[in-house]
């Protein structure tokens, strides 16, 4: 779980650092903190290279792990699931070691920031990028873990969800290696914390439900009902209840049952919206349409006979003129 800012930063570096890899000697400037957990801190630097992440930790497993995470990202098919990695080194300060990878940096809006700026009618299709992604990620042996809003990118120019920061990415049939307890089922009193495809998929609905609200909405007393209330408290969840309510339940199989279950849901109700809807005429209607039907009669035979006695005038008068 990612600790608060009161928690100890290991491998704690001054804005501007400019460091050298001690194997590969290439050379990085530190120039933002992007964020830190129990595991490390992430920088944005510079190189030779451009603008990158960089990842510090105290710990050679934790950096170990993640960029064998990173390495499997890179087999999956088609697009990358998380950032590419770029370079793996330490850095040697003061007889002290820290191991550190270097990975890309990628420019876009997190998942609530994007969501805000484009509305919530995104939601459900970022949902299903997301679920796309998951199915590979599994397919591969691993689980997410720590999938929350804060760990998704939405990269530009391309719209499309990346994962970032695989610090809880774990093999399947393990326990869970980091996670965020409001986006746990373990916490809501909803399964435990093994590394199967079903932690992600309640992690997601999570994320959706998170989404929709703008914001964490505390626990109350969790499980199945609190969640169902909160979801049909929003139009927008409340359209694809029965998906979500199924995540939060364990009973999806795979990604890709609930990728396609999410599709057909979201297809159904828009069939319905858009399906024309037969106009029922009242009798009062008719009257008032038969009414003014009558007046616009009633007007135009005035003006007949206003033009024809206007016409027998004119030819009187040109009578009487001759």
């Amino acid at each position: 779980m990612m600790t608060s800012h009161t928690v100890k930063r290991p491998c704690s570096f001054q804005i501007g650092t400019f460091i050298t890899g001690k194997w590969h000697k290439n050379h990085y400037e530190l120039r933002k903190e992007l964020g830190f957990g129990a595991n490390g801190i992430v920088y944005l630097a510079h190189c030779s290279k451009g603008i990158v992440a960089v990842k510090f930790s105290d710990n050679n497993a934790t950096i170990a792990s993640e960029v064998n995470v990173l390495k499997s990202f890179a087999k999956a098919q088609g697009d990358s699931l998380g950032p590419s990695l770029i370079d793996v080194d330490d850095y040697v300060v003061n007889g002290r070691v820290y191991p550190f990878y270097v990975m890309e940096f990628i420019k876009g809006d997190s998942l609530l920031v994007y969501l805000h700026k484009r509305g919530n009618e995104w939601l459900n299709v970022l949902s299903l990028q997301l679920l796309a992604q998951l199915e590979q990620l599994h397919q591969l042996g691993w689980v997410f873990g720590d999938l929350k809003p804060e760990n998704l990118i939405i990269q530009w120019p391309e719209q499309r969800v990346r994962f970032i920061d695989v610090g809880g990415t774990t093999q399947q049939g393990r326990a869970v290696k980091e996670y965020t307890e409001y986006f746990d089922r373990g916490y809501w009193g909803l399964g435990g914390r093994k590394a199967e495809p079903s932690y992600d998929l309640f992690s997601l609905a999570m994320v959706m439900l998170t989404a929709a609200y703008g914001k964490r909405v505390p626990k109350a007393e969790g499980g199945l009902k609190e969640l169902g209330e909160r979801v049909k408290a929003r139009k927008e969840l409340a359209v694809i209840e029965p998906v979500l309510m199924k995540a939060f339940a364990g009973k999806y199989a795979s990604a890709r049952e609930m990728k396609q279950e999410l599709a057909d849901t979201i297809h159904r109700k828009s069939s319905a919206y858009h399906r024309p809807v037969p106009v029922k005429t009242s009798r009062m209607q008719i009257r008032k349409v038969k009414g003014k039907q009558k007046k616009s009669g009633r007007m135009a035979e005035t003006l007949f006979l206003i033009l024809l006695v206007t016409l027998l005038y004119a030819i009187y008068m040109l009578g009487l003129i001759v």
